[in-house]
């Protein structure tokens, strides 16, 4: 037997055992979408959550949503009325950040190959540009001074530190992100010289870290470098993006973190200058309100194992099946829906449609009895999940995918 993660926290069950999502249970929400495979997720969690960071984080902090992590539309509508600000990484999700609401100025465009199209598009919305290196800032003025617009432009910095214990390290290094903190002085200097915008710094040093005290310290790291820039280029950034980093927890023994003691922390770090720092978090936002639903086709047993074939599998949830960057397979969140309130009674792996040994949504697990017509559910599919995927392998359909809405109980597809 394979350990389950932890189902988050906020999900019960009907009294006739099926799984609510949003005070919805999952036959309702299948039959509005249409069938399954579905992701379902609730908005009401996601305020929640913004709600929580607020509290926890220093008064005037801003917060931005990395587009990224999720950019299905009606969730990043519902977010731009929650959040400070976007994070985007492509000129397909800045349309889709502007579509949503959020005014230009509250943009910010990183991404270590921005095209000439896409460097426009972001000088004439008016989005802040997330310098990668000087010779994207020498392409980035240029095309300001043909359009006669002063660009707005921040400098991401390649820190010499990086975050401990983080699944994805973005900083210290060689690394194809940002520029070398040893030459960002410089190239402080010539933008501000050259009549851009200066908009700040940009300090991304890793993602997905349950580690606390090396949340901290990175912050503290950020805030200190961001201090010796402005004194060594003798200009204040006007906001200092210090990334995120936030991790979530997927598997059995994770812990879920502890933002109130970083929020003091950082509170500490930052004085009386909190409106001048943002922090940029995804997952941690919106990874535990998304549940993805699967309908199980087939029971089948091999060699004395039960196999629970779904309709689903790694081209909607890559990450889940262990695909996506972990190094030994473990199993996520995973529940039968349809008998949520039901006691484990068998092991069984859940496995998905595709023909690969690869497709596997939970392995070995202790799970209640599930037949053809039971539906599976997988928690923390808020994040990296349907565009994270290779959704055209094998040619299958895409995904349904709902936000359920606690202002008016009204599923939006």
């Amino acid at each position: 037997m394979k350990p389950l993660g932890p189902i988050p926290p906020g999900y019960d069950a009907d009294a006739e055992g099926r799984l609510l999502i949003g005070g919805h249970d999952v036959t309702a929400l299948i039959g509005q979408a249409g069938d399954t495979p579905l992701f379902a997720y609730d908005l009401g969690m996601v305020a929640r959550r913004v709600e929580q960071l607020r509290a926890a984080m220093p008064a005037g902090l801003e917060i931005h949503y990395a587009i990224k992590a999720n950019p299905f539309a009606p969730l990043v509508a519902a977010m731009a009325r929650m959040v400070d600000g976007f994070d985007v990484a492509s000129d397909g999700e800045l349309a889709r950040a502007i579509d949503a609401g959020m005014a230009a100025d509250r943009i910010s465009f990183a991404g270590p190959a921005k095209k000439a199209r896409e460097l426009e598009a972001a000088i004439r919305a008016g989005a802040t540009i997330n310098l990668e290196s000087e010779h994207e800032a020498d392409r980035a003025l240029s095309i300001g001074e043909a359009l006669g617009l002063p660009p707005r432009l921040a400098v991401r910095i390649n820190p010499e530190f990086e975050l401990r214990g983080s699944g994805m390290r973005m900083g210290g290094g060689a690394k194809p992100f940002g520029v070398d903190q040893a030459r960002v002085p410089a190239l402080v200097r010539r933008i501000v010289d050259a009549g851009a915008d200066y908009r700040g710094l940009h300090i991304f040093a890793g993602s997905q870290s349950l580690d606390r005290d090396a949340i901290i310290e990175t912050q503290a790291n950020s805030v200190a470098l961001a201090r010796v820039i402005d004194q060594e280029t003798g200009t204040r950034a006007p906001l200092v993006n210090l990334g995120g980093g936030f991790g979530v927890p997927y598997f059995a023994g994770d812990v879920a973190l502890d933002v109130e003691v970083i929020g003091a922390a950082l509170a500490e770090q930052v004085g009386d200058e909190a409106s001048r720092y943002a922090i940029e978090l995804g997952r941690w936002l919106v990874a535990e309100a998304g549940v993805y639903l699967a309908r199980v086709v087939d029971r089948k047993e091999s060699h004395g194992k039960v196999f629970l074939v779904t309709d689903g599998g790694l081209h909607h949830q890559l990450a889940a099946s262990g695909n996506f960057g972990t190094v030994v397979r473990r199993n996520y969140p995973v529940a039968v829906a349809t008998k949520f309130g039901a006691e484990p009674e068998e092991e069984a792996s859940v496995v998905g449609c595709l023909c690969t040994p690869l497709d596997r949504l939970a392995d070995d697990a202790m799970l209640p009895r599930a037949d053809a017509g039971d539906v599976i559910a997988v928690f923390l599919a808020g994040a990296y999940g349907a565009t994270a995927s290779p959704a055209a392998f094998l040619g299958h359909p895409a995904p349904h995918e709902i936000t359920i809405s606690p202002e008016s109980a009204v599923i939006l597809t």
